[in-house]
């Protein structure tokens, strides 16, 4: 029996180092790869919230949406929940407003509105805020808006916005979240 001794020359300690050096470079490039991919979903990251603006001098209410992230927001749905039913806005010709004065006839004598929908699909870009809902320069239709909005909201009016980045990661907002709650 005898023992091989490996003999180290020259070319077999460059040959070693190279490989070395090899295999360090293709760690640094997977690690720095992760870094630049997690870089890449932090720079498209939307962050929606909704805002109620409340100004009884001026007779104004707006309820908008607003994107204070970097990426743009692109809405999947929108549902309401009262009296423990679930609704899709998708039912109401994706309107919030039709939705409220189904629940609130008294909304219907409201004229100083403007309402717009949030169609499934529908960007809401960096930096911009989306009006839902606006009372403008009308004291009593703000009274009107502002007491229905709170008598349905102690009836138990919730509200689901569900949307994506362009990475597709999946986001949701609803009355219980501080802001938004990723989805898997």
């Amino acid at each position: 029996m005898t023992k091989n001794k490996i003999r180290w020359n020259s070319d077999k300690i460059v040959s070693l180092s190279a490989m070395s050096i090899s295999l360090i470079t293709l760690i640094i490039f997977i690690y720095q790869t992760n870094l630049m991919s997690k870089q890449n979903y932090l720079s498209i990251l939307p962050y929606l919230s909704l805002s109620i603006s409340n100004s009884p001098v001026d007779g104004t209410f707006k309820l908008k949406l607003e994107n204070h992230g970097v990426g743009p927001a692109i809405i999947e749905s929108v549902t309401c929940t009262y009296k423990d039913e679930k609704y899709d806005l998708h039912e109401f010709d994706d309107e919030l407003f039709t939705f409220l004065r189904a629940k609130a006839p008294a909304l219907d004598s409201i004229k100083a509105i403007s309402h717009s929908s949030l169609d499934k699909g529908m960007a809401i870009p960096v930096n911009s805020s989306y009006g839902i809902l606006e009372v403008i320069n009308s004291s009593s239709d703000y009274v009107l808006m502002s007491t229905a909005l709170n008598r349905l909201i102690q009836e138990g009016l919730r509200y689901e916005i569900i949307y994506r980045s362009i990475q597709d990661e999946r986001w949701m907002i609803n009355n219980d979240t501080q802001g938004p709650k990723k989805l898997n």
